[in-house]
């Protein structure tokens, strides 16, 4: 282990590109990389992280199995109680391998998941999933495919950026490039398709932002754009063929483009836009709402403007609270006549913090007054029933946490 890894072993919570979700309010991270002392340090994949949102208290679990490569870039997954890993890069280039955890078991262990009918894609990076039902659908990101997949592969699916030779078993010719492409995995079946579509589709791209609202999957950005695009696929499985769906926003009413971001279905017809980063290669701290009804944007004060976030995650918790937590506050990408290079003092964020996206119920402001002001003569705390006593127990140690 070098010693940027031991550096990194001693604060593994501070993290960029990793995955997260929320079950029973409690908080699991698991993935991502840290930069340490210049060197980029992937963090070990036989380990996930989960956090008590009433209380804020931290725990590590192990987990064991068929344990993942540690990878970059890669797309995680929850449904059904499963942790579903995706593609990425590891130490041998990229992948399109998958794996599963079942999270609901006393012991967490890594399987490999083998397709038993379907091709799987092409491996890739930078892509984002839908969650629909059972059935995982996967859309864009870079990655490579060797010169017979790119001639069976619609022309207007796959860009590409370059070519080389590349020695595997016979010589291949292999092309790297970005896709637009949708894929399906089942996972009661486990089988891989790839669905007919219609209608004008988002061009090729990476690090874009996805969510599910009802029965339409959601993307927006990781293109280079002055306004953030927004395209919306119908995942009804009844019909012969998906259609996509553009909107059309006037400028002026639209966020910046960004890459890298985060997007969150908030209620049954709203997405929040998070951070990112700039077409001027900033880190952001703006946020946004969508409504899919009255297809227009709006933008959101809050109280993180001192919390610009790259690379971070985004959860909706309780309340239709949006949940973030990690990511780079500080990430710059430079650009000269001769090479991108990014900023060499990327911070990494191990915080957690809460935007607030509807009125509270009276229970809650109840709750949260409470810990709040525990130590307030009058706050009897004792005196409340036992269930009820121990949340507003973990709602004190959660704010206790927040004091300066």
């Amino acid at each position: 282990m070098t010693a940027a890894a031991r550096e990194a072993s001693t604060c593994r919570l501070e993290r960029s590109s990793h995955t997260a979700f929320i079950h029973n309010n409690t908080l699991h991270v698991w993935g991502g990389y840290q930069v340490v002392a210049g060197e980029d340090i992937v963090l070990p994949s036989d380990e996930i992280w989960i956090c008590d949102l009433d209380s804020g208290i931290w725990e590590r679990r192990e987990m064991s199995g068929v344990v993942p490569c540690d990878l970059m870039g890669f797309c995680g997954s929850y449904v059904n109680g499963s942790l579903y890993v995706f593609a990425g890069c590891d130490q041998q280039g990229y992948s399109n391998k998958m794996f599963s955890v079942d999270l609901m078991q006393q012991c967490y262990v890594w399987k490999k998941v083998t397709a038993s009918k379907g091709t799987p894609p092409s491996p890739r990076t930078k892509h984002s999933c839908w969650v629909h039902g059972d059935r995982l659908i996967y859309f864009g990101g870079y990655g490579c495919k060797t010169l017979l997949e790119v001639r069976n592969t619609s022309l207007s699916s796959f860009v590409i950026e370059e070519m080389s030779w590349t020695t595997i078993g016979d010589t291949l010719f292999r092309c790297w490039g970005w896709n637009n492409e949708v894929n399906v995995f089942d996972t009661h079946t486990t089988t891989w398709s790839v669905p007919e579509t219609q209608g004008p589709a988002p061009t090729h791209r990476g690090c874009h932002a996805s969510a599910v609202v009802g029965n339409k999957g959601y993307v927006c950005g990781g293109v280079e754009s002055a306004e953030l695009d927004l395209f919306c696929l119908d995942l009804d499985s009844d019909s012969d063929k998906w259609t996509w769906t553009q909107f059309n926003v006037s400028p002026c009413c639209a966020p910046l483009g960004r890459s890298m971001h985060t997007m969150t279905a908030t209620s049954d017809h709203t997405l929040f836009v998070f951070g990112g980063l700039g077409a001027d290669g900033r880190t952001l701290n703006d946020a946004w709402q969508f409504n899919t009804l009255r297809r227009e944007w709006s933008k959101i004060t809050h109280p993180h403007k001192d919390k610009p976030r790259v690379c971070h995650s985004a959860c909706l918790g309780s309340d239709n609270d949006v949940v973030v937590f990690g990511g780079s506050s500080n990430l710059r990408i430079l650009m000269d006549s001769v090479a991108v290079l990014r900023a060499p003092s990327q911070h990494h964020c191990q915080d957690v913090f809460i935007f607030q996206t509807q009125p509270y119920s009276l229970f809650r402001l109840c709750e949260d007054f409470l810990g709040r002001n525990a130590e307030v003569p009058g706050c009897r705390l004792s005196w409340l029933p036992t269930k009820l006593r121990s949340r507003v127990e973990k709602r004190v140690a959660f704010f206790s946490l927040l004091a300066p």
